[in-house]
């Protein structure tokens, strides 16, 4: 009886992981961001865009990644950002010049990595 149990214990223990692997895998997990899912904060910036930069970003997993990476980026002064996790990466809007190491600073000590950054002039 001991035995049975276990294996049902066991189970259910495999059926919960294989669930959330499942979830993590459709970007729909709390993996990398504590398990929240804070929505990012919409931003319009004070003046016309003036610059778009693309920022290429390594690490990213899911929804919770994405949302922590474009809090962060929109925390900052003149920065509008919306990211995409899937294509690995964000599309920064800035009213004001914004030094790349300002962006990559920024994301980078949220443990992913910034592989590029290409810009674009609008105009």
């Amino acid at each position: 009886m001991g035995n049975v149990i276990i294996i049902i214990i066991l189970v259910i223990i495999i059926l919960a992981a294989a669930q959330r692997a499942f979830r993590h895998a459709k970007g729909q997990g709390g993996c990398c961001t504590g398990g929240g899912t804070a929505k990012p904060k919409k931003k319009k910036l004070q003046g016309p865009v003036l610059y778009r930069k693309v920022m290429t970003i390594e690490g990213m997993h899911c929804d919770n990644c994405k949302n922590a990476v474009e809090n962060r980026l929109n925390a900052l002064e003149g920065v509008s950002a919306k990211v995409n996790w899937r294509k690995k990466t964000a599309l920064v809007d800035l009213d004001r010049p914004v030094d790349d190491e300002i962006l990559k600073k920024a994301v980078d000590g949220m443990d992913y990595k910034v592989t590029s950054i290409a810009e674009r002039r609008n105009g």
